[in-house]
């Protein structure tokens, strides 16, 4: 189902939390954490792509960069619909690794193309990093930009989207700080490839 769909992975970000660059912080039986993305969502999608602002790693890739040098989802969101001619794609956060492919495809059986977004929703809230994008996206994520507006969850609180409810938490274990990749590190251990 998903072979026919484009996957983005977003890994651009500033990792001021961890210290240090998460994207390349090794992770299971890889170099990197951004490669154990890639690696395994290019099993379930026919195209995917790394959104960066520059190419930082180690192993063969699709790249797609920032338009410039700030860091934030939204802008990264405006970048991948600027230079793929798309009409929707899947993005995923780098460092939210246990995000399965249940969840990928519960987003895609519910989704409608009257909806800018369709957002996996844990009882935190909803999980913008976890969703997929409409072009419809693009025009209002530029208007939020221009008005120099860079928060993603504000945006979406203004537009269409579809909340799809995933209700175990374990899917959006999110590595922010070193605690949580040591965690995340001896969970992998048991569970990952």
């Amino acid at each position: 189902m998903l072979k026919s769909k484009v996957a983005v992975i977003l890994a651009g970000g500033k990792s001021s939390r961890m210290q240090m660059d998460k994207a390349l912080l090794p992770f299971g039986a890889y170099n990197s954490l951004a490669e154990y993305q890639y690696r395994r969502l290019s099993s379930l999608f026919e195209k995917v792509y790394l959104s960066t602002k520059e190419n930082k790693f180690d192993f063969e890739a699709s790249i797609i960069k920032d338009v410039n040098n700030d860091a934030s989802p939204l802008l990264a969101l405006v970048s991948i619909f600027e230079k793929l001619s798309l009409d929707d794609f899947f993005v995923l956060s780098v460092d939210a690794p246990f995000v399965e492919e249940k969840v990928i495809k519960k987003l895609y059986e519910a989704d409608a193309l009257n909806f800018d977004v369709i957002v996996a929703q844990s009882r935190h809230g909803i999980e913008p990093l976890c969703a997929i994008y409409h072009r419809s996206f693009l025009s209002k994520a530029k208007q939020a930009l221009e008005a120099n507006e860079h928060r993603l969850k504000s945006l979406l609180d203004t537009l269409k989207i579809k909340r799809v409810k995933i209700e175990e938490e374990r899917f959006f274990m999110n590595l922010n700080y070193p605690k949580d990749y040591e965690e995340a590190q001896a969970q992998s251990r048991l569970t990952l490839l």
